[in-house]
């Protein structure tokens, strides 16, 4: 069982880039054409397998987004954060 954050804690914690969207955090990732955003979206499929989290990925031309939040524990919490800061390493 994992903790959910407070709104302050959310407000805090979440890293540059994201927003909050209700129960669930969200960052649009841009790239120059199609097939990166998919070598980025598997790159970080394979983070949350391993982190046995699993966030929503909707892949685009030139974008892909992703939602974090923690289905069992109805909200967001700092299993979100940690994966939302190793997505982002990923990006960097």
């Amino acid at each position: 069982m994992v903790d959910l954050l407070d709104d302050s804690e959310i407000a805090d914690r979440l890293p540059d880039d994201w927003e909050r969207d209700g129960d669930e955090i969200v960052r649009t990732y841009e790239f120059d054409s199609y097939l990166p955003g998919v070598g980025f979206a598997a790159g970080i499929g394979g983070i949350a397998e391993d982190a046995w989290h699993h966030p929503e990925i909707t892949i685009t031309w030139g974008e892909v987004e992703v939602r974090l939040t923690t289905h069992d524990e109805g909200g967001i919490t700092g299993k979100d954060i940690d994966l939302a800061t190793r997505f982002d390493d990923v990006y960097d």
